[in-house]
């Protein structure tokens, strides 16, 4: 990397950093229905470091009632039969009161006496609640779905029996007919609130409510068969006895018919007849009530750092100049005649580059798995204890999923890490990117990040199961990254380089027009021009990138900004170690103790540097 052209980022990241304290990230899972558990544990005198402990991990199971489904994804399934109705007035007032009450504890609980990870703990947590509570002051609830965020499509990849929902007993197959309740309540709730949010002028825009319409016709079925909720009874375990799975398969056939189809067709009626009508053309969130004050919010959460929307924007346009330079030296190297623009074109156009078939996607993500395991010992201590699946996402999304996406194993590892890859339109995914989402989502990105965090010893289950979204992006597209990648043997093909390049140049383009939307007034259009004249890719992707930044308004920043940090802390170890630096040791240090606010990352690199000397 050139330091001379990061100079301006790095300094704007380490202002804010400087200043950053209490308002970082959520770290807190998200809460949903039920009666919330009481007040957090009660305080000991004399035992702060017992008091603390106890608050953290009554707060945790408090917060795994309150969310059944967040419960099921960490493998603890007691609550496998439940459905948290997240949006209704009872659940918010319930968490609302969880968060205060443990705040309240935390805040009372001195600090003396107290270990260094207990005190990490600690302020991991109060910063978190904090963060929280300052989120709840936005009316987040009047907009409950999107195309990327749909508990209707999540719902369904529960049913299909091939995520966290277990089906391997008959208590597992009547949990989630009596889950389904829950969840045709949360229907009624989000129509209810979609009511109030057109009343109150707080509604999505237009274009992802079309979006999100197949997403929700694709489970209106004439035969059960058909339904991705039938599945788990097509093909029953063994420990299901055979003269249930007759009585199962009814039962499932007739929910599906009597209670989800009605559900789902209900709601999308809704949005496509009601909703739709009332939702804005406008796209960014600017157009909302205190629309500013509410990006603002999420772009410090979802960055930790005080960077302002308008800071963001120029650091953007810095990195995608850099960045487009080191693509001139590829086009160069590969003696392509024209200038960059006519690269990319080359690059769209050129069957040669892309797929032909969904099962040639699948087969060269694969083909890296053997290449990588092996490589990756030369830069980590060890390998993850849990595996990880390749997997197509499923159908009924991959129209507007993104190109690639990992969903952690479980706490007892009793399944692998998926790493999800879309193979829709097959003729559009470039065969030059494998590598750069090979390497970010699988190993060492995401696979290595949420499973080293689950193997730490000790660790509250908050942090253990918590995520912060500038550290896992961050660690994500820094394992992609040319460095970590040519170590282990990747991008020897000028063009799998040039993936890797454009993948960066993706997540730079995303500082400029994720603000630009929300803080700038851009439009759609403006977006997408953007995109297209600065980067090789075709409608497909852009269009899916744009709709995305609408849909999660301040998420995409947090991928270069953390990258940009885990790059300059990474630098700085080099510079100060010299010989002394051990990649290993770096690479240790920065995953040791789980997701961290940016800053707390850098306090922690520099803790390590003084003790090594």
């Amino acid at each position: 990397m050139n330091p001379t052209r990061l100079s301006l980022p790095v300094a704007l990241l380490a202002l804010a950093l400087s200043a950053c304290d209490a308002g970082g990230p959520s770290v807190t899972p998200p809460a949903a229905d039920t009666t919330a558990a009481g007040p957090a544990a009660e305080q000991r005198p004399g035992e702060p470091a017992a008091a603390l402990d106890a608050l953290l991990e009554s707060h945790w199971q408090a917060t795994l009632e309150l969310n059944p489904v967040r419960a099921t994804f960490v493998g603890d399934h007691r609550y496998n039969d439940r459905y948290a109705v997240m949006i209704s007035p009872e659940h918010r007032a319930a968490r609302r009161a969880l968060v205060e009450s443990s705040l309240a504890a935390a805040e009372a609980i001195p600090l003396e006496g107290l270990d260094e990870q207990r005190l990490l703990s600690h302020r991991l947590f109060v910063r978190g609640l904090r963060e929280d509570l300052a989120g709840m002051a936005f009316p987040t609830h009047l907009m409950p779905i999107n195309q990327f965020r749909n508990p209707a499509s999540q719902f369904a990849m529960l049913g299909s029996g091939t995520s966290a929902q277990p089906f391997e007993t008959i208590s597992d197959y009547e949990n989630f007919l009596a889950r389904m309740d829950g969840f045709i309540e949360w229907v009624e709730q989000a129509m209810v609130n979609m009511r109030e949010g057109i009343e109150q002028g707080v509604v999505a825009p237009a274009i992802l409510m079309e979006r999100t319409l197949p997403q929700l016709s694709a489970h209106v079925v004439h035969d059960p068969a058909d339904s991705l909720f039938y599945r788990p009874v097509e093909a029953f375990p063994e420990t299901v006895p055979e003269e249930e799975q007759a009585r199962l398969r009814q039962a499932y056939a007739a929910a599906i018919i009597n209670r989800l189809v009605p559900a789902y067709g209900t709601l999308y009626m809704f949005i496509r007849e009601e909703y739709l009508p009332a939702a804005r053309e406008s796209v960014g969130m600017y157009a909302l009530p205190d629309g500013e004050a509410w990006y603002a919010h999420l772009v410090r959460s979802y960055t930790t750092t005080d960077l302002t929307p308008l800071e963001i924007h120029e650091i953007g346009l810095a990195e995608v100049e850099r960045i487009h330079a080191e693509m001139n030296a590829i086009r160069e190297e590969v003696e392509f005649e024209g200038d960059l623009a006519a690269f990319f074109d080359y690059l769209n156009t050129d069957p040669k580059f892309y797929f032909e078939t969904r099962e040639q996607m699948i087969e060269a993500h694969e083909a890296l798995r053997e290449k990588a395991d092996a490589a990756a010992l030369e830069l980590f201590s060890r390998l993850p204890i849990a595996d990880y699946e390749i997997r197509p996402v499923e159908a009924f999304r991959e129209r507007s999923a993104a190109k690639g996406s990992y969903q952690r194993p479980p706490a007892d590892f009793s399944r692998p890490g998926i790493f999800y890859v879309n193979t829709w339109n097959p003729e559009a995914r470039p065969r030059w990117d494998v590598e750069a989402l090979f390497l970010h989502e699988a190993v060492p990105g995401h696979h290595f990040q949420r499973s080293f965090n689950l193997e730490i010893e000790d660790l509250p289950s908050f942090r253990r199961h918590g995520g912060i979204t500038a550290f896992a992006e961050g660690w994500g597209l820094y394992a992609e990254s040319y460095p970590v990648g040519r170590a282990m043997g990747f991008y020897e093909d000028p063009y799998q380089r040039f993936g890797q390049l454009n993948a960066e140049l993706w997540r730079a383009i995303r500082l400029v027009v994720d603000t630009g939307l929300h803080a700038k007034g851009w439009s759609r259009q403006e977006v997408l021009d953007y995109m297209y004249a600065n980067s090789a890719t075709l409608e497909t992707r852009a269009v899916s990138e744009a709709e995305r930044f609408m849909a999660i308004p301040g998420q995409a920043l947090a991928y270069k900004i953390g990258q940009m940090q885990i790059t300059a802390l990474r630098a700085r170890a080099e510079d100060r170690l010299g010989a002394r630096f051990d990649i290993r040791d770096f690479h240790d240090v920065v995953l040791g103790q789980g997701d961290l606010p940016l800053d707390v990352l850098e306090e922690r690199i520099e803790a390590w540097l003084a003790d090594v000397g």
